[in-house]
Formats: C-alpha cells, sequence, structure tokens
C-alpha cells in the first residue's frame, strides 16, 4: 500500500490532513455550538448546519473552474489563507444570544466555505496529476486510499480536541458540561420554563446555582461557548502547520505545478489521443448520472453532526462500560489502528526484521489496550455527544488495508466490482445501518432515552463500510474518467453533488421530535435502497461509457478499479 507512491503524495496528503483537523474539530461541535450560543432548536440549527455544509461542498465547483483557469496551486495557498481568516473570526468569543453574533458566524462560514471550496478539490486535482507518471499510474486507487486515510487521522484526533478546549473553559470556571443544561438554560431565558428546572439539572452535576438563576445561565452558555470558540482557534493552528508542509514540501510535487499552456499540452499528453465529442459526452453523462446518487449518499452519511449527534445528546446513555468505554479514549482506538497495520505488515513483510518491529509492535499494542481497560473507569460516564464522531475516522483508518486487500484479492482473480457498482453496494450498506438505528430506536417514544453507546457505534462502524466503497474510489474514479481539459470542473462537480446531499441532511433534523424515531430511520433506509437500485439500473450504460476511455489516459475501470491496491504495508 505505501510502496512505489510518489513523494509527493505524502506531503499533499499531510497538508490535507492538517487542514481536515482543524475543519473537523470544528464540525464536531458546530450544531452544539448554535444550540447552547444562539438557543436554536434542532430544526433552525440542523439548517443553518445543512447549509454552511452545501456551502462547503458547493464551493469545489467554483474553486475547480478558477483553477482551470488560473492555477491549482495558487488556489489551493489562496484557500489556506481565507480558511484561516474564517477561523480566527469564530475562534474570537462574541456576545451569546445576539444577533450581531449570528453576522459575525455567517461571515466567518462563508470564508471558510470559500476557502475550502479553492483548496479542498483543486488539492485532489493535484493528487491525481501525480499519477499521470506511467511509472505510478497503477497505483492510482491505492494513493486515494492512503490520501483519504490521512484525512480521516486528523478527523479521528477532532472530537477529543474540541472536547479537550470546552472541558478546559468549563473548568476554568467551575462548571460541568451536562448535554440538557445549554438549551435549559436558554428556555429559562427565554422565559419558557422555571429557574428550579435549571437548578434541578445543575444539582445531578454536582453544581449549585444559587439564587441569581438568570446570572447563572448565561455564565454557563457563555463558558460553553468560548470552550467551542477555543476548539476552533485549533483550526488556525492546524492550517499554519498545512501550510508549512505544503510549502516546504513543493519540491515532491514541483513537476506538476506548470503554467496553464503547458499543463494542457502535458494533459493531453498524458491522456493519449483526444476524447471525441461522443467520448466526452457519453463520460460527463456518466458522471452525472454517478453524481445523483452521490447526493443521496452523503444526505444519509453526514446525519453524524445531526440527527446521529442528536440521538447521542438525547437518547443515548452518557455511560459505557466493558470494553466500549475504552473506545472513547482516542489513544486506545489509534493503538488499535497501529496493531491492524502491524498485522499486516507481520504477514506480507520478507525479511525477519520486518517481523521482529511488527511483533514487537503487536505486544506493545495489546499491553497498551489492557492498560487503557484497567485504568478507564468502569463505567466510564460523562460522555459527550461529539465524541462519538470520532469513531468514523477511527474506523476509516483501520479498515482501509482491510479495504484495500479484499479488493486487491477480487483484482487479481479479476473479479473486482467497478467503481459504480461499488456505490451501489455501498448505498445498501449505508441502508443496513440505519437498519441498525431503527432497531435500536424502537423502544423509544418520543426523543429522550437512555439507549447503549453500542448503537450509534455499531451504526458507525456499517456507514465506514460504505464510505470506503463510494468516497475514496469514487474520487480516484472522478479524476480518471473525467475528460482533461474538464478535470477541475468534474472534481468540482463531485463536491457540488456532495453539497446538495448535504443540504438535505437538514431534511430529517426538520422531522426530529415529529415522527417517531423508528420512522425516521425507515424513511433513509427507504433512500439508500432507491438510490442502490437507481445505479444498478444504470450499470451497463455507466461502464459502457467510462470502458472507452485510451489506456494511457486511465485506468480498466469496468471490473478492475484498483487493480493495483496491493496492501503492502
Amino acid at each position: 500500500m505505501f510502496k512505489n507512491q510518489p513523494a509527493g503524495l505524502y506531503v499533499l496528503a499531510l497538508a490535507n490532513t492538517g487542514e481536515r483537523f482543524g475543519y473537523y474539530t470544528m464540525l464536531a461541535i458546530f450544531l452544539l455550538f448554535l444550540q447552547a450560543k444562539f438557543g436554536f432548536d434542532s430544526t433552525v440549527s440542523g439548517q443553518i448546519y445543512a447549509v454552511f455544509l452545501a456551502l462547503v461542498y458547493f464551493m469545489p465547483l467554483i474553486g475547480g473552474w478558477v483553477a482551470d483557469k488560473w492555477s491549482f496551486s495558487k488556489c489551493v495557498v489562496s484557500g489556506i489563507c481565507i480558511m484561516f481568516v474564517g477561523y480566527a473570526i469564530m475562534a474570537t468569543p462574541t456576545e451569546i444570544r445576539s444577533t450581531s453574533s449570528l453576522v459575525i458566524l455567517c461571515v466567518s462560514l462563508l470564508l471558510i466555505a470559500i476557502g475550502t471550496g479553492l483548496f479542498k478539490g483543486n488539492l485532489q486535482v493535484m493528487v491525481g496529476d501525480l499519477y499521470n507518471d506511467p511509472k505510478y499510474s497503477g497505483q492510482r486507487d491505492a494513493a486515494f486510499s492512503l490520501f483519504y486515510m490521512a484525512i480521516n487521522v486528523g478527523s479521528m484526533f477532532a472530537p477529543m480536541a474540541a472536547t479537550a478546549m470546552c472541558n478546559l473553559a468549563m473548568n476554568a470556571k467551575g462548571l460541568i458540561y451536562n448535554a440538557d443544561l445549554p438549551a435549559l438554560c436558554n428556555k429559562f431565558l427565554d422565559g419558557d420554563i422555571q429557574g428550579n428546572e435549571v437548578a434541578a439539572k445543575a444539582a445531578e452535576s454536582g453544581m449549585t446555582v444559587g439564587s441569581d438563576v438568570a446570572a447563572w445561565a448565561t455564565e454557563y452558555i457563555s463558558t460553553l461557548s468560548t470552550g467551542y470558540s477555543y476548539a476552533f482557534a485549533i483550526a488556525c493552528g492546524s492550517l499554519i502547520v498545512s501550510f508549512l508542509i505544503y510549502f516546504l514540501g513543493r519540491k515532491t510535487y514541483a513537476h506538476i505545478l506548470t503554467s496553464k499552456k503547458a499543463d494542457a499540452k502535458n494533459a493531453q499528453v498524458s491522456a493519449g489521443p483526444e476524447l471525441t465529442p461522443a467520448q466526452t459526452k457519453a463520460r460527463v453523462v456518466a458522471l452525472l448520472l454517478v453524481f445523483a446518487v452521490v447526493i443521496f449518499f452523503w444526505m444519509v452519511f453526514h446525519q453524524n453532526g445531526a440527527t446521529l449527534t442528536e440521538f447521542a445528546k438525547s437518547c443515548t446513555s452518557p455511560e459505557a462500560g466493558g470494553w466500549t468505554r475504552i473506545g472513547f479514549n482516542v489513544w486506545a482506538l489509534l493503538s488499535i489502528a497501529v496493531g491492524v497495520y502491524a498485522l499486516f505488515n507481520l504477514f506480507q513483510t520478507k525479511s525477519t526484521q520486518g517481523r521482529v518491529i511488527s511483533g514487537a509492535l503487536l505486544v506493545m499494542v495489546a499491553w497498551a489496550l489492557w492498560y487503557f481497560y484497567s485504568n478507564t473507569p468502569n463505567p466510564l460516564s460523562g460522555i459527550q455527544p461529539q465524541q462519538y464522531q470520532q469513531f468514523n475516522p477511527f474506523y476509516v483508518v483501520a479498515l482501509t488495508p482491510v479495504s484495500l486487500a479484499i479488493f486487491g484479492a477480487l483484482a487479481k482473480r479479476k473479479k473486482e466490482p467497478s467503481a459504480p457498482r461499488k456505490i451501489g453496494y455501498g448505498m445498501i450498506l449505508a441502508g443496513v445501518a440505519y437498519a441498525v438505528m431503527m432497531l435500536g430506536s424502537l423502544s423509544i417514544v418520543g426523543t429522550s432515552a437512555s439507549v447503549s453507546p453500542n448503537w450509534l457505534i455499531s451504526t458507525y462502524l456499517l456507514l465506514t463500510f460504505a464510505e470506503l466503497l463510494l468516497s475514496p474510489m469514487g474520487i480516484s474514479f472522478v479524476s480518471k474518467v473525467a475528460p482533461p481539459k474538464l478535470k477541475g470542473s468534474m472534481m468540482g462537480g463531485w463536491f457540488a453533488a456532495t453539497a446538495v446531499g448535504n443540504y438535505l441532511v437538514s431534511i430529517p433534523m426538520i422531522l426530529w421530535g415529529k415522527i417517531p424515531l423508528y420512522l425516521l430511520w425507515i424513511i433513509l433506509i427507504a433512500i439508500c435502497l432507491v438510490a442502490a437500485g437507481f445505479i444498478f439500473m444504470m450499470m451497463k450504460r455507466l461502464e459502457a461509457a467510462t470502458s472507452d476511455a485510451p489506456e494511457s489516459a486511465v485506468a480498466e475501470v469496468a471490473g478492475g478499479e484498483a487493480t493495483a491496491a496491493e496492501v503492502e504495508v
């Protein structure tokens, strides 16, 4: 997996890791921040969350168009700078529950979306350009899996960082986080409930409100919001790291940074014979059909920051016991991921030294896990909703070599499914994930309960399997199939489809609390199955449209998406 890869891949992947760490630190608490600081309910906060996600993933369409006319590298650097300004504004504490603060927030969110649009898609196009070299062309799919894994290394630590910053601010004022208190404090300040409800909930966490409930409620919300601002400041620091990695590692990818005139010439040479208008049209249509399905995947997948976070806050026990409890320690999760890679290397390496190192790592991992198990309170209490969001990136990091091994073995037998088929299978798995949520919600009346954390953890596992089938291979598919002159725009189209799906995230949030929870999950299951049925109906057309490219232009698509994705650690 790591062999025969250009050095530029690691530089660009690490630059992206830093940016994604900051982004997901912010995103892990964004919904909670809106509800605490401004007193928004699930419908309003869900709408803002969805609009922001839609902007973040729509802007790469414009960013790709700009890069096609200007420069991919200049767009990447400009994006980092604009995002930094946006996060810096968010990191500045402002007055709670005020219109001016909301306006300032909207400005910062717009800047972050614009910066992401210039950075995200164009960086991925640059990764794809590294594999126009015939020496590396067979490693494209493995490269995008590695690139995707690096994104999730940053994402895995984001919820921990956000939680640490919140606790830092709260502890400084002698306060303790309670998931129910922000909403109760806002309701009291709005005059909707009595102060005794706030006092009773605070007492559950060992806090004393005192006689001035309004002052205490204001301080609680303000302190929590300040903690969230500290977390947003982390994003500023991560962008500085990303820029330094990108700038200092420039030599590793300098060969793909050319003038637009030379770039067009090189693209034509690397792509072989120019596609005919009919071939170009067929490929664009095929990509648009895939984008149509991708819309619904991201609609259901990005419920992790919406309805699944609401479920974690309102319906899931804040306690975990047994082995489950160490899953909320990100260092334990990292140990497991290291163990997975060590185990793969143990069986793959041909050297005695490699086997000894892998064996030693496995022993250290076993000791670390026993240490975490023995020294973590049982049950572990005080689990915050955003902590569940570390499971998805952990699963991506740990399961990437597993997925590559499976697809590599299938490729050797010439039985590997094409990218469109993987997307179809991913939609089916997403449906299974929400079937788990449906089963876990059958006993819940309303939107208040205390079910086991294992329901959410299992759902994230299945959603991650679906994600691995769809997202990294989908990005690789776009980079290979897009006509050379439209590669920036087509990569932007992928993100535009993601944007539409992210806006649709708001629909389940609107339904939250208005229909039984099990019915909400059934709706998402139905969406997944309909989308899967559509792509399987279009399968012959998709594979026919993408199989007529010159071999030098794209790797074999139909039936052989990742033929060289061997898991050689």
